[in-house]
């Protein structure tokens, strides 16, 4: 069970407060699972889309493949995910509470497959971001404080 993340979405923690995570399959072209080993995706304005009955990556930029010029993918056509039923489910009423949206989080390769980790996340508002910032910026004093004494 290797793993090879490819691709992450760094800003999905900064902006939003994440929730439940779930892994998911990706349908792909011939032309995109190459792309994708080759590392040319973008997670950066992606989001998930979750009808009542499928669930959809919408935004995610995948490069063309340069030797399959003529039979080359759309690089923003949206992907179907493969989740259990009841796994879309849930995603469609967190979805449907109001204020939820799901983001994906990171693209990694699993025994040769492409697999998506995929998170319910709620925006957070700039104070949110802010007190963040300050909190990490705290740990980091505290930390830089301890290796001063230690000394």
């Amino acid at each position: 069970m290797a793993e090879k993340v490819l691709a992450r979405n760094r800003k999905a923690s900064h902006d939003y407060t994440l929730g439940e995570k779930f892994e998911a399959g990706l349908v792909l072209q011939g032309s995109e699972i190459k792309s994708i080993r080759a590392g040319q995706v973008s997670l950066k304005e992606a989001y998930v889309r979750v009808n009542g009955r499928e669930a959809f990556l919408v935004n995610a930029h995948i490069a063309p493949y340069n030797p399959a010029s003529d039979t080359n993918h759309n690089p923003l056509r949206e992907r179907k995910l493969l989740l259990h039923r009841k796994q879309i489910l849930e995603l469609f009423d967190e979805v449907q509470r109001g204020g939820n949206t799901v983001v994906p989080l990171q693209v990694y390769l699993m025994d040769g497959r492409a697999k998506i980790e995929i998170a319910v996340a709620r925006g957070k508002k700039k104070w949110d971001k802010r007190e963040d910032i300050a909190k990490r910026d705290a740990q980091r004093e505290m930390a830089r404080a301890l290796k001063q004494r230690s000394r």
